[in-house]
């Protein structure tokens, strides 16, 4: 299929035309799309904190970092798969394409079967591994297992959207995203406050949405007559291109499981205060996703932009994007923390209306989020880097700072100097700020590599 053919399509070719508005017009839909993904967990949070308990609370905090190791890791794959999707789209070579496309969903119905049976069986060790006390214990399990029970729709509809996001369409999943978002608030309301069925109707009332924004997605992807249709007949896995997808999106996957598993350990330390403190850790932590959101958003716009631009051999144009969003991602979130800052009281209000919760989340806000700026860089820069087919070097550098630096600080800081609230969660800007300097150090040398690979001989 030619380059003209590309263009009559509903995807974005990335290649050509003004960098800032491509990157704009990329990252917006998938800003909000991602602001709404947040909503499922958030809306969760808030009811059962407003109509169940201060424990119901913090027995959600405690299982975030559970489920963030399945959706890491599954994120890590849709990196691989939008990179090498990205590369054929670029490239112009559809075939290739659709033999990605299909390769990576056969995939993801295989890891969805596996991973949910796997981690089922480990939730309560993985919940006493984190200290969790005997008055969250189990709602905690209750709640994690029925989210690990259904959460291979939210699987499935991360790689779907991941799919439509290496062709550059970011604005359809956003569609679906907004209507099940609405559609979670209403039945946690119906089956929390209505039904009276406490933490339990909480997580039915998200599995049941994402389920639904799965089935949608799906049925976008095989009905489409665009260049990105979803063949059941030819739905197989391509050993040599699933190896490439591994190549790229493993190492991503791996870090990000890494790191929300060592957050566990972190959550561990949090819950030998109390349930005051970790329901306050886990009002901080709702409010630092959506602070992540716009990062995380444009690393992936970065991904993208690269991956199309290398694939069409726009080396330069591929540079001037990465520089492009790392200004517009520092500029959105500086903005975010700032708001929280001043307002943080009332945000944390909205999870409890206890006044001890409150406080702690306050001060975890004041204490880190500024420090969130260096994250910026970090996710940036490592998206551009991946948007290349380097994804070893991000994974080695943010596995230094954001595990073995942090766990180094943790251990150390409340052995042998303090054992307190706010310096167990200043472990968090401590892993942000030293991988800050060396994923700069990192991108800088690589790039001096790839230009003097390139330069011409004498």
């Amino acid at each position: 299929m030619n380059g003209e053919a590309v263009k009559k399509t509903t995807a974005r070719d990335m290649t050509s035309g003004p960098i800032l508005r491509q990157l704009v017009l990329f990252a917006l839909p998938l800003m909000l799309g991602n602001v709404f993904q947040m909503l499922y967990n958030t809306v969760d949070s808030i009811v059962v904190g407003q109509f169940v308990s201060k424990q119901a609370l913090a027995a959600i905090g405690s299982t975030t970092m559970i489920t963030n190791m399945m959706v890491f890791f599954f994120n890590g794959f849709s990196v691989g798969a939008g990179v090498v999707i990205g590369h054929s789209f670029g490239a112009r070579d559809m075939d290739r394409l659709h033999r990605a496309i299909e390769t990576t969903m056969a995939a993801t119905f295989l890891l969805c079967l596996l991973i949910t049976a796997a981690v089922l069986p480990l939730v309560r060790p993985l919940l006493r591994l984190m200290s969790t006390p005997e008055d969250v214990m189990e709602d905690a399990a209750l709640y994690l297992q029925i989210y690990v029970g259904g959460i291979s729709g939210l699987l499935i509809y991360n790689i779907g959207s991941g799919i439509l996001r290496a062709v550059g369409d970011s604005t359809r999943p956003l569609y679906f995203l907004i209507f099940t978002s609405v559609l979670n608030i209403g039945l946690d309301l119906l089956f929390v406050i209505v039904l009276k069925t406490g933490i339990a109707g909480a997580a039915i009332a998200t599995i049941i949405s994402q389920a639904l924004s799965a089935a949608l997605i799906l049925l976008l992807l095989t009905r489409t007559k665009d260049i990105y249709r979803l063949s059941w007949r030819e739905l197989r896995i391509e050993w040599p291109i699933l190896r490439r997808i591994f190549a790229v999106g493993l190492p991503a996957g791996v870090q990000s499981v890494i790191t929300a598993f060592s957050n566990i350990f972190v959550q561990g330390y949090v819950n030998v205060f109390g349930s005051d403190v970790m329901a306050g850790w886990a009002s901080y932590n709702k409010l630092d996703q959506f602070i992540m959101l716009p990062m995380q958003s444009m690393a992936m716009s970065a991904t993208t932009f690269v991956s199309q631009n290398i694939g069409a051999g726009e080396e330069r144009r591929a540079d001037r994007g990465t520089a492009a969003t790392l200004g517009l991602t520092c500029g959105i979130t500086g903005t975010v923390i700032a708001l929280l800052i001043i307002f943080a009281p009332s945000a944390v209000a909205m999870f409890s209306p206890d006044s001890e919760v409150i406080r702690w989340g306050t001060l975890f806000i004041r204490t880190n989020c500024a420090f969130l700026l260096c994250n910026c860089i970090n996710h940036v820069l490592a998206g551009a880097l991946r948007g290349r087919g380097d994804s070893r070097g991000p994974m080695i550098v943010m596995l230094s700072c954001f595990v073995a630096l942090r766990q180094i600080y943790l251990y150390v800081i409340t052995h042998f100097v303090a054992n307190t609230p706010r310096v167990v969660g200043f472990g968090y800007p401590v892993g942000w700020t030293s991988c800050c300097a060396a994923m700069l150090l990192y991108y800088f040398i690589s790039r001096r590599r790839r230009l003097r690979a390139s330069a011409p001989e004498e």
